[in-house]
């Protein structure tokens, strides 16, 4: 008869009240209710949707966090609640062994604003409608004319390099687009306009442009240019008043 280690039976027994213990533990924290809820927003400050906005997402199907089991969650669901918002590029939600429901949220970034016909709302990152915020008005851009799916891509490349660039982000404060597709932008300081012409040779106009200005500004006379035309790639002609 072979002989009982007893050794192994209690490396069997151990390993037995382990796996009873895990299993005990995650059975009850699975059963527990949520205890208080928590918004983070990644990037920028400026909040153009509210934690509590957030937080009403969340809990939506819910009378508060505190009575929602935490076995009872579909994480998967809540994250593509928020990813629909038309706010919000990504979210992340977890639980808590604590018992704390957790949303790490990215906002979308305008960069661009857009008036027309009655309509107003913004351009994001991706080139898509966002809609305005009565919680924070963002220092985009204005555009004026027509944005079409045919230059829809074009226009979302000059505007996401304005707002890359620190000097065009402060300096360019209005583009118009006009029906042949060229643009012509505003200045924040004076009263030139910038003929920037079609959406081609788009970082060479832009350098050209702010290597006019970093010269101009130091004629006394810019105030009286009344147009700055970057259509010619080699060079930037000039007109005053």
């Amino acid at each position: 008869m072979k002989k009982i280690k007893w050794t192994d039976v209690r490396l069997v027994l151990m390993i037995g009240v382990v796996i009873f213990l895990y299993s005990f533990s995650s059975k009850r924290n699975e059963s527990r209710h949520l205890v208080k809820s928590e918004v983070r927003f990644l990037g920028d400050n400026n909040l153009f949707i509210t934690p509590e906005t957030v937080d009403n997402l969340l809990i939506q199907n819910f009378n508060k966090v505190t009575g929602i089991r935490k076995d009872k969650l579909d994480l998967n669901r809540l994250e593509h609640i928020l990813d629909s918002n038309e706010m919000i590029a990504k979210a992340e939600v977890f639980a808590t062994i604590d018992g704390t429901l957790k949303a790490v949220v990215t906002q979308k970034t305008p960069i661009a604003r857009v008036d027309s016909e009655g309509s107003s709302y913004y351009i994001d990152y991706e080139g898509n409608q966002m809609p305005l915020s009565d919680n924070f008005t963002a220092r985009v851009p204005l555009i004026s004319g027509e944005i079409t799916t045919e230059n829809k891509k074009q226009l979302t490349d000059v505007f996401r390099k304005i707002h890359d660039d620190e000097f065009l982000k402060k300096n360019i404060i209005g583009i118009e687009i006009s029906p042949t597709g060229g643009l012509i932008m505003t200045n924040r300081n004076y009263n030139y306009q910038i003929l920037f012409g079609r959406t081609i040779n788009v970082d060479k106009k832009f350098d050209n442009y702010k290597a006019f200005f970093q010269h101009a500004i130091k004629d006394t006379l810019i105030g009286n240019y009344k147009t700055i035309n970057l259509k010619f790639t080699q060079q930037v002609v000039c007109t005053k008043n």
